[in-house]
Order: structure tokens, then sequence, then C-alpha cells
């Protein structure tokens, strides 16, 4: 299981397995003030925006709230959203966040946020590390290595090795 999610298996290897479930959604019409504590509140530097029906619309940002002027999240926000779907590859998902220069994706089901993908979600995948549970090597990858390098141990002999939230 992955430290990050209820994801089972070797690791997560989909957004929605590695998204932040708990999505913090604006209004459209939210004023600007309530937008940017919304933001502060939260500790958060952009969040979805969703019309009445809780339909994605666009994203507003720290950005967004500096550099442009209006009255609500719909006046500033960016339309042109990158979104995807629960089981689209963290590859790709890493992909569109470098590629794009973006620092998060919406992750969409049935026409709703589902969740959201950040920067930090994809590095704290990059952090996951196996260990061989013959001879005790750590490797650190999406997935369990083939073999293990030091014993060739076959790739069920590598647990996941939950990491520790920091200093």
């Amino acid at each position: 299981m992955h430290p990050r999610s209820g994801a089972t298996g070797p690791a997560a290897a989909t957004a929605g397995e590695i998204m932040s479930a708990r999505v913090v959604v604006i209004s459209s019409d939210t004023p600007l003030g309530e937008v940017a504590e919304v933001l502060r509140t939260n500790q958060i530097s952009g969040a979805p925006v969703v019309g009445p029906d809780g339909a994605l619309l666009g994203l507003v940002s720290e950005y967004d709230l500096l550099a442009k002027s209006g009255k609500s999240a719909a006046d500033v926000m960016s339309t042109s959203v990158i979104s995807v779907s629960p089981d689209t590859p963290v590859a790709d998902v890493r992909h569109m966040l470098v590629g794009r220069r973006i620092r998060r994706v919406p992750v969409v089901a049935g026409g709703e946020v589902v969740g959201i993908v950040s920067r930090g979600d994809v590095i704290a995948l990059m952090a996951t590390e196996w260990a061989c549970q013959v001879c005790g090597e750590a490797v650190r990858g999406d997935h369990a290595p083939t073999s293990c390098p030091r014993c060739h141990a076959a790739s069920d002999q590598f647990a996941l090795v939950e990491q520790s939230p920091g200093p």
C-alpha cells in the first residue's frame, strides 16, 4: 500500500491512487477576498473553481489573485484547465506538470472534481522505497524492481517501506 493513499497493489500508478481526495473547491461567484482567505486558511496556492452544478470551470491561484482584477473567482480564474481522470497514469500526470509548468491537476470523474494531484503528490511517490525481504537492500521507485540488485531475489520479495512524515 502506498503511504499516502488507500491504494492496494505494488505501487500507486494512477492519479486516483496518489491524489488528495480532500479538495478545496471554490464557487465561481465567490468574492476575491473570500478566495484569498480560503487559500490562506487551507495553506494552498490554488484551487479548482466549480459552477453551481459542481462542474469544473477553471482554476484560481495566488498568481491569478495578484495579477488579475475582478470581483469574483470567475473573473480571475484560468479557464484553460488541464484535468485528468482517476485512471490516468502518474507518468502522464508528471509530464503534464512539467511540460505545462503547472503546479496541480484536478482529477475529474463523472463531471465532478474528485481529487487533485499536486507536484508534491508526485514527489512523494518518487520517494517511495522498497526493501528486499531477503537481504534488506533498499531501492527507490514507483514499483518494486524486477529483481534485487544485491541478491537477485524476485520482485515479490520486496515490501513497501512506510515513509515517515519528515523532520
